[in-house]
């Protein structure tokens, strides 16, 4: 599931999420604009600022806060939730917060970049790995930013579920549109060929292995 989050309204935020719990699988949130503070039961506490990630395991349970550090701007960001295979939903809770600067950027062959979240991109003769890799579901989580009238061509672990959300601008998969602020869930195969608009485009390509 991937629910985005966006606001310039202060009334929209400012209660926040306060303690609630979660169990069997993972929370993995990613800030656009503003600044928010996550704390749980087991002592974690992490600021996620625009960029930033967190990347949370709930596994057998774990009991979080997510509250606004601020009382006016914009609130802006995704939040992804992935499943975890039964034989890992009671293992121990975890809880990683990873800042903007750790989170590697790659040029894009055709025009624009990727910031590299989790799984790795292969580019021409180089490779990008994020700071999240491998496990069960082997996630891959892209954030491309694409210029005008960039077509770029992006590798996909065939068999593994995949789909793109834009979230601004315009983009088109084999001359079909995506609906903007909406998903696109793709076939399988070990590519992915996807075409900007006049104005650019950025969008998310979350992938995983199927449990």
């Amino acid at each position: 599931m991937l629910d985005e989050f966006y606001t310039d309204q202060p009334s929209d935020y400012l209660a926040g999420f306060p303690a609630h719990p979660h169990r069997g699988f993972e929370t993995i949130t990613y800030m656009l604009d503003g600044h928010m503070q996550h704390k749980d039961h087991l002592g974690n506490t992490g600021d996620l600022k625009p960029g930033d990630v967190q990347w949370m395991t709930a596994a057998r349970g774990i009991i979080h806060s997510e509250m606004p550090q601020q009382s006016e701007g914009r609130m802006r960001g995704f939040q992804l939730w992935l499943n975890l295979p039964a034989a890992e939903k009671m293992k121990p809770a975890s809880y990683r917060d990873i800042p903007s600067a750790q989170i590697p950027s790659a040029a894009l062959d055709g025009g624009g970049t990727a910031r590299v979240i989790a799984g790795k991109l292969v580019q021409g003769s180089g490779v990008t790995v994020g700071p999240v890799s491998g496990g069960t579901t082997d996630p891959l989580y892209f954030d491309l930013h694409l210029d005008a009238n960039a077509q770029v061509r992006l590798p996909v672990t065939s068999g593994h579920n995949a789909f793109v959300y834009l979230y601004e601008g315009s983009a088109s998969i084999d001359e079909r549109p995506i609906a903007l602020r909406g998903a696109a869930l793709l076939s399988d195969g070990d590519a992915l060929a996807v075409r900007a608009g006049e104005g650019g485009a950025r969008l998310l390509l979350i992938a995983g292995k199927p449990l």
